[in-house]
């Protein structure tokens, strides 16, 4: 069977995924298109050279009969209506972040996926498809190093063009929030935010790079997070889990060693998309592979209404000054563990 996927929005993110489904996986074929933009929309179309429709609007896309999934990768505040319609339409799909961009909307989703008694949704949360984050799993759940008792991470970006007010919790954050609760199979129960010297790079009045995000677990695992997303030098995404045994610490991505001009180095990737390039293929092959079962294996909505609460619960921490709790409902059984 030959999955036959639509694709809302074909901006950079979604061109990126019609061009890996159709040149780089299997199982998998572009059928339709759509984007507020019709003209590039049609011009992906013919870049890629694929037979696709294009659509006038994301709902049209979702009611064609030969469409059997859904790619949502459009602007963010669009995400909720077209996820919902996907689930009315009873047709799998596979969201961006974020899911939405409330909690509200975000439980939305839930309610009508739970209302729909099938698991429909995924959410594009990429590394834990990371081969890098896959291995320093299989160390903590083989248990290797014990139980963890601490993690300290960072996410650093060269830049952040952009970027204002709190996007970079509510934005780029989110997806340590993601693959940490994954990693620790844990749930969060409060947030603190420190506010260091704000980094010149900034640039923007009353716009703060850097943060620390201190987060606690159900178990009362410790979590350090530093957001630099204007420290200059490079893209670097770094996680070391303290175990009652030992330290495990994140792979760095491969380099060439070079002993060079009187220097020992090893290159820093500068690009988001070079660093997680093989996620994103192996992300959306076991989603095709997957969706085409009948089955939904990768993050879930619950998954993206938790990451919404726990960047809800950041911004109100950074602001409030105070540890804030995250109180999350009940897991519903229709999510399993």
């Amino acid at each position: 069977m030959t999955l036959k996927i639509g694709v809302i929005g074909t901006g950079a993110i979604g061109k990126d995924h019609i061009r890996r489904i159709t040149r780089n996986l299997t199982g998998g074929r572009i059928v339709a298109v759509t984007d507020v933009n019709a003209e590039q929309a049609h011009g992906v179309v013919q870049s890629e050279g694929i037979d696709a429709r294009v659509y006038d609007t994301g709902l049209d896309l979702i009611n064609a009969p030969d469409v059997d999934a859904i790619i949502v990768a459009s602007w963010g505040p669009t995400h909720e209506e077209f996820v919902l319609a996907a689930i009315a339409a009873g047709k799998p799909v596979f969201c961006e972040k974020p899911l939405a961009v409330t909690a509200e909307g975000c439980r939305r989703i839930v309610d009508a996926e739970i209302a729909a008694g099938r698991s429909l949704v995924q959410v594009g949360f990429m590394r834990r498809y990371d081969q890098s984050y896959r291995q320093l799993k299989k160390v903590l759940t083989d248990g290797v190093i014990g139980a963890a008792l601490t993690l300290n991470c960072a996410h650093r970006a060269p830049e952040a063009p952009g970027f204002s007010g709190d996007m970079a919790l509510t934005d780029s954050c989110v997806h340590e929030y993601d693959v940490l609760r994954w990693l620790l199979d844990d749930d969060y129960v409060s947030a603190q935010v420190i506010v260091p010297r704000p980094c010149q790079q900034a640039g923007v009045e009353g716009y703060q790079d850097p943060h620390v995000i201190l987060l606690r677990t159900r178990q009362s695992i410790h979590i350090s997070i530093e957001s630099f997303v204007n420290c200059q030098y490079g893209y670097d995404i770094q996680c070391h889990v303290t175990g009652e045994k030992g330290i495990a610490s994140l792979p760095e991505p491969a380099s060439v060693h070079l002993r060079h001009q009187a220097k020992s180095s090893h290159a820093i990737l500068v690009d988001w998309k070079d660093r997680f390039i093989d996620a994103f293929e192996v992300e959306f092959q076991e989603w095709i592979n997957a969706t085409a079962r009948g089955e939904m294996d990768g993050p879930s909505a619950w998954d993206g209404y938790v990451v919404a609460l726990t960047a809800d619960a950041c911004v109100k921490a950074k602001y409030s000054g105070q540890i804030e709790p995250i109180s999350l409902p009940e897991r519903p059984a229709f999510y399993g563990r």
